[in-house]
């Protein structure tokens, strides 16, 4: 499979539109020669245009310089990502590219919603070495779908070897000829028209902040599905704390769901963040664990074979769970969920000051007790109680964005002081096979003393978490 990044500009044009001089605009020294082609596309989704509603776009097309079956995902910015499979025949969607979308089809069948014929005159905007800066698309487009026929022209400007200094001067000139920017993303969406519009429900709801935070972790977890299966480190620590904020958000505001779904749903994605967490924390403990064993090459080939060997065992088996009915079966649950979810009845603020002082009063004890399992149970409780904060804190401004801040670093020293009691585990583990454990002995000896270290750093940050003036929002 091939990749390509996109970064275009779409207008729309009156007929018989003429492209304007463009020598001198960002560079440009001249058009070069045009070429025609005729191309012709079938895009495929699911009857209910998930793709689309998702901004994906696939398609099967003949004809240009790139034939083949195209699958567009979002990229940063306007630039979205092409990924690309040479042409088959017949209209089965390869493989691959059914994986890629498998999250977002789920169990519904891929199929053609629309076909477009398009006319291309495509011209280059050279520098003067002769290099291709950008290519201008001038298309007449006819579009078919189950509700008819549409006849429009558009214009694509795309960047090939020039910067974006190029689509901005070139989009003065196109301006001041007649073009104007699209209406629509995309030609299939100019196709489909009315039927990627939001249905009314005849009453506009205000917009409740649990259920808009319930939505946004739905949205993280299906988002980073394709770079968890690249083998994306980032995408799998992104999944896994979607799937942390949405578990503690049923668990905090269990009133705002249905409590027989939501028991099943917290099963569900407990499952699924065990899967993530068996390659997450390999991947964060070898880093730590190998950094600290510098001074002792054969100690850190050794932790390095055993926690890859781990995270290796683990990926396969995310890469299996993703690819079960289970996944989809918890991604359908996780929609019925948070889109039937009920608002605030005014009790959900009293809900996080209820957690926050639960998560405060398990630290004291843990503090007091000086046992690790104890602070390992605080911290667990403070990150529900963060998540929690979370929901409200855009409202709060300033405070709420402190409360964060100081709640995100007594997180970071109760989670440094949990990694070193696990990486003195995993040095345990493998000293046991060792032929000389003494190395071994003075690493869990230095790992001894972080945790020493950072029991020390915990009065410090817990007093800075619980300053009245950043909790006096929640009332």
């Amino acid at each position: 499979m091939q990749t390509a990044t996109e970064n275009e500009r779409k207008y729309d044009v009156p007929s018989g539109f003429a492209l304007p001089e463009v020598a001198g605009a960002g560079g440009v020294s001249g058009a070069g020669e045009a070429e025609t082609h005729q191309l012709d596309a079938t895009y495929f989704d699911t009857e209910d245009l998930r793709l689309a509603r998702n901004k994906l776009t696939l398609r099967r097309r003949t004809g240009g310089t790139d034939a083949g079956w195209h699958l567009k995902t979002p990229g940063d910015g306007s630039a979205r990502t092409e990924h690309r499979l040479p042409l088959t025949d017949g209209d089965e969607v390869p493989a691959e590219l059914v994986a890629m979308v498998r999250s977002v089809a789920r169990t519904r069948p891929l199929r053609p919603v629309a076909t477009l014929r398009t006319r291309r005159v495509e011209t280059p905007l050279c520098d003067a070495d002769g290099r291709t800066l950008a290519l201008v698309a001038q298309d007449q487009v006819e579009a078919s779908t189950d509700d008819g026929t549409q006849r429009w022209e558009e214009l694509e400007v795309e960047l090939v070897d020039g910067g974006p200094e190029v689509l901005e001067a070139v989009e003065g000139l196109l301006a001041a000829a007649g073009a104007t920017r699209a209406a629509g993303p995309s030609k299939l969406a100019r196709a489909l028209g009315d039927r990627l519009a939001v249905p009314k429900t005849g009453k506009r709801r205000r917009t409740d902040p649990v259920l808009r935070y319930a939505r946004e972790q739905r949205d993280a977890i299906e988002a980073q599905d394709q770079a968890v299966r690249a083998g994306d480190a980032e995408a799998v620590h992104k999944m896994r704390v979607g799937t942390r904020r949405l578990r503690s958000t049923l668990k905090t505001f269990k009133d705002a769901f249905d409590p027989e779904r939501a028991q099943f749903l917290n099963g569900e994605l407990r499952w699924l963040a065990h899967c993530l967490g068996a390659v997450r924390d390999g991947q964060v403990l070898e880093g730590k664990l190998v950094a600290a064993a510098e001074a002792f090459p054969e100690v850190a080939d050794r932790i390095r074979a055993k926690l890859d060997d781990d995270v290796t065992r683990g990926r396969q088996a995310l890469v299996e769970a993703l690819d079960s009915d289970r996944y989809l079966g918890l991604l359908d649950a996780v929609d019925t969920l948070v889109d039937e979810g009920r608002p605030d009845d005014g009790g959900a603020l009293r809900r996080v000051r209820k957690v926050l002082h639960r998560a405060d009063a398990l630290l004291d004890t843990a503090v007091a007790d000086g046992v690790d399992a104890e602070l390992h149970e605080a911290r667990k409780k403070y990150k529900q109680a963060r998540y929690a904060v979370e929901v409200f804190a855009p409202a709060a401004g300033k405070p709420g964005k402190k409360l964060i801040s100081a709640l995100t670093d007594l997180q970071d020293v109760l989670g440094a002081h949990q990694d070193s009691v696990v990486a003195r585990e995993v040095l345990r583990e493998v000293a046991r096979t060792a032929p000389d454990a003494f190395d071994y002995g003075v690493l869990y000896a230095r790992q001894q003393r972080v945790g020493e270290d950072t029991f020390h750093e915990l009065p410090a940050v817990i007093a800075a978490s619980r300053h009245k003036k950043l909790r006096s929002w929640l009332g």
